[in-house]
Formats: structure tokens, C-alpha cells, sequence
């Protein structure tokens, strides 16, 4: 887990406590400051691509990095220059980048840990799941995540082939 500057103690302890329940080898790196290469001025927003690629420079091989924060990011979506998004991995990928930003503010830490288990599971090749309350279902412009209960079986049974466990309860 990479936070970054803006992240609070309180949500990388909540993010690590429920992550490593997960998958137990998880190391929290020392926060570190958003790149300014990364600042994307105009809107004032983070490019998330810029966040994953920056991560992933200084990932070691065979391992993920997850950065955490508060920020607004935004990817290009189709035709859209500086689309708003909650979080952006590639599949399968080293890094993954994850916001608090466009969360719901009532149930942050929660919805916070559901998009960064969606977020992980793309690194672990998991594409978009048509299931309605799996971690995988597709956001498609909203935030869904009080819907979702878990990974749906046929996810859930990919990411045990990756190494996950699964001793929690959301």
C-alpha cells in the first residue's frame, strides 16, 4: 500500500486492517507526496494513468501497489479528455490507484475498501462482472458500491487461484 500525503492515519490503518485479512503479505510504504507530474491543472485533478505509471516504477516484480488518496482523479474515457473517476487499474497490472473523492461520505471507509478490493482484483485479471452485488460489478458513471456484498463465486474463486483468502465480513 502506497498512501499518499493526503491520505489520514484512520483510513490507512481501516484499508490495511480489512486488506490484510485479505492477502496477508501487504507492507503500508511510508506516505509520500502526489507527483506533481501527475497534477493535471485544469481541472485541478490527478491523472490516474499518471498515478499508476509512477507507482509502478518503483513496484518490485511480482508484487502490486495500491496508491490511496483523498484527491479527485480522472482518466480519458472514449472521447471524454478528463473523465472523473473513483479509482483506475489496468488488468492485469503491478499498480492500481484508488480515491476517496467521489465516495459517499456516510459510508466512506467501507465503499473506500470496496473499490480498492475492485481495484486489486483487476491486477488479478478480473474484468467487469455482470453480477449486480459482486466488487467487480462495472461503476458505468455511478457509485454502486452500498449494493455490493462480495465477490461473486466465479470472482471469488480466481482471486483463491491468485493467493486471496477470504476472512472477512463486509
Amino acid at each position: 500500500m502506497q498512501p499518499f500525503n493526503d491520505m489520514t492515519p484512520k483510513q490507512v490503518t481501516f484499508i490495511y486492517n480489512e486488506l490484510i485479512k485479505i492477502y496477508p503479505h501487504i507492507e503500508v510504504k511510508k506516505t509520500i507526496a502526489l507527483p506533481g507530474t501527475a497534477f493535471y491543472s485544469k481541472r485541478n485533478r490527478y491523472r490516474a494513468d499518471s498515478l499508476i505509471r509512477y507507482l509502478k516504477a518503483s513496484t518490485p516484480k511480482g508484487h502490486v501497489t495500491i496508491g490511496l488518496t483523498n484527491k479527485d482523479i480522472s482518466h480519458t474515457n472514449g472521447k471524454i479528455q478528463d473523465y472523473g473517476i473513483m479509482g483506475l487499474a489496468y488488468r492485469p497490472g503491478k499498480s492500481c490507484v484508488v480515491s476517496t473523492y467521489r465516495l459517499s461520505r456516510e459510508n466512506l471507509l467501507i465503499q473506500f475498501l470496496k473499490l480498492s478490493l475492485h481495484e486489486l482484483g483487476h491486477t488479478q485479471n478480473l474484468p467487469h462482472c455482470p453480477e449486480t452485488t459482486c466488487f467487480m460489478r462495472a461503476a458505468e458513471g455511478k457509485n454502486h458500491f452500498d449494493e455490493q456484498t462480495d465477490f461473486c463465486p466465479k470472482c471469488k474463486r480466481h482471486l483463491i487461484h491468485k493467493g486471496w483468502s477470504f476472512k472477512f465480513n463486509i
